[in-house]
């Protein structure tokens, strides 16, 4: 017999973010999600992250923006988008004709402006917001949010206090203690947990003697950062109480099943998009075959089957 994605089996749940499946896609990966349709049915998605956005439509930065490595890439892209009116006025109206929850990763330069992102965004359509908090504070000098457990948790606060919607904070591995990042978030008010965002790496071209990249560095993602995304989780999971996305070179089924194992609620999928545009909704199939191989009866039933004590 042929099982359905919604048989109820792969429902899960992320602080009331409702998912029929437990997998979405990773925010800079999938456009808006509309580019995608072509190649797989959004509504078989248990939501649609998409790509950053900002107040003000950003450029991006100049230069080469990515880049392929050895089992991943390196990207600089640098938040392009056309903000958030753009997306207000003319892309969430398109995503709404489509029956799945929709989560807007955000980006700004102080908790100020991520505040200010946060209420324009909480309307009808939004189910939720991923805080992108890799950005750097313009007023700190530069140096990223998610790096410093004040800054994150500045950020945090001030989204937290200007939507309804289910707040998200994506974590930076570029950290010496992921658990200290989790809970300043967890304390500060969010919802959930989205990690791990890319680590810092760059590529140096040997003939020309210099670096392949137009901003130098970039965030590197793919399947080379995936055990290290899955200790990351297992490491939180144990550290907070709140519901895990997580993410980091999930490639098929059995990486997916790794983070669930870890502890994670739900997963992510970020440069599989790019080898297969079609890969989340194979990957949900791939999950229920474990399972039933496994004698597993829901989702809710593997999380966290890895963890001491259980």
């Amino acid at each position: 017999m042929v099982k359905t994605l919604y048989d109820g089996r792969l429902a899960t749940d992320l602080a009331g973010l409702h998912m029929k499946t437990p997998v979405t896609t990773a925010s800079g990966t999938f456009g808006f999600g509309l580019e995608f349709t072509d190649f797989l049915d959004l509504e078989k998605l248990g939501a649609v992250t998409v790509k950053g956005t900002t107040l003000a439509p950003r450029a991006g930065n100049k230069g080469q923006r990515m880049v392929e490595t050895p089992s991943g890439i390196l990207n600089c892209v640098g938040l392009e988008n056309p903000g958030s009116d753009y997306f207000l006025e003319t892309t969430l109206p398109k995503l709404r004709a489509y029956d799945v929850p929709v989560i807007v990763n955000i980006a700004a330069s102080s908790p100020e402006e991520y505040g200010e992102l946060a209420a324009k965004l909480d309307v009808d359509g939004v189910d939720a917001i991923e805080i992108n908090v890799s950005c750097p504070n313009v007023k700190d000098g530069g140096m990223a949010f998610g790096t410093d457990a004040a800054s994150l948790a500045s950020v945090v606060r001030q989204v937290r206090a200007n939507t309804r919607k289910v707040v998200i904070t994506k974590l930076s591995p570029n950290v010496t203690s992921i658990t200290d990042m989790a809970r300043a978030a967890e304390e500060a008010g969010s919802d959930a947990l989205s990690l791990i965002n890319t680590l810092l790496g760059m590529k140096i071209d040997i003939h020309r003697q210099r670096p392949v990249l137009g901003n130098v560095t970039g965030g590197l993602s793919g399947p080379a950062i995936r055990p290290v995304a899955v200790r990351m989780v297992y490491q939180v999971a144990q550290a907070t109480k709140l519901p895990i996305l997580g993410m980091g070179g999930i490639c098929c089924a059995d990486d997916a099943v790794e983070f669930f194992l870890a502890g994670a609620s739900a997963v992510a999928i970020g440069t599989g998009n790019f080898i297969n545009p079609a890969m989340a909704e194979t990957i949900s199939q791939g999950i229920l075959a474990y399972m039933d191989a496994h004698h597993i009866a829901s989702l809710r039933d593997m999380i966290g089957l890895a963890l001491p004590g259980r």
